[in-house]
């Protein structure tokens, strides 16, 4: 089955069994005047609770909140060995030009840099490994700094295999400022057509790297 990305908007006031890309425009989350309080992820897919909780995402009134999902036609090893490398991101984010881990080895708490390809309003970012969980498949990373307009980004990326262990489908969540000028629809739209493109060449990577290695004589 060739890879297909499932892209749908839902109001969030309305329940939907699809919920596959969620925009949390207008909805404020505040628990008796204690802050914002975490937004779940509804997936089209079931997601345990020890994986969907890096999902939750406290959003704040000038935020918004999206998420992408990609079938992959390749077993969960094949697509987390190119996702896990915090050092080479570029290896399917093709917006990325180079990466240099600046600081760490690679592990959590890791920073790097990466720079941007000409055409998009941004050149540089400087990013923090925040989880990597080599056992549930979880990446996240937050944005700390750089030459971009977006502000307070944090994405957390998870991996989750087929019944059969031929495919994987992977859930990309982020949070992000809505920048000045901006509105929360056209920061969403924005981003997802960047995770979106993302997704699409983890996928053909992935795949193609599945394919490898199925031609490889044993």
């Amino acid at each position: 089955m060739p890879s297909s990305l499932q892209l749908h908007r839902i109001n969030p006031s309305k329940p939907s069994s699809v919920g596959v890309v969620l925009n949390f425009q207008n909805q404020k989350r505040h628990s008796h005047g204690h802050g914002p309080q975490p937004v779940p992820l509804s997936s089209p897919i079931p997601l345990p609770d020890s994986v969907a909780r890096y999902h939750s995402h406290c959003l704040a009134p000038n935020q918004c909140f999206s998420a992408v999902v990609q079938h992959i036609d390749a077993p969960v090893s094949t697509v987390w060995s190119v996702v896990r490398r915090f050092d080479n991101p570029q290896a399917y984010k093709h917006f990325l030009k180079s990466c240099h881990v600046i600081d760490g080895d690679g592990n959590v708490g890791s920073l790097r840099e990466v720079l941007v390809v000409s055409g998009l309003p941004a050149a540089s970012s400087t990013e923090r490994l925040e989880i990597l969980d080599d056992e549930r498949h979880v990446l996240s990373f937050s944005v700390v700094g750089g030459d971009h307009r977006l502000t307070n980004y944090r994405s957390v990326t998870t991996l989750h295999g087929s019944p059969n262990g031929a495919g994987t489908t992977v859930v990309e969540s982020y949070l992000v400022d809505v920048p000045p000028g901006n509105t929360k629809e056209e920061t969403c739209v924005f981003v997802d057509t960047i995770v979106r493109c993302n997704l699409q060449s983890l996928a053909q990577i992935a795949e193609n790297m599945a394919k490898t290695n199925k031609n490889i004589p044993s």
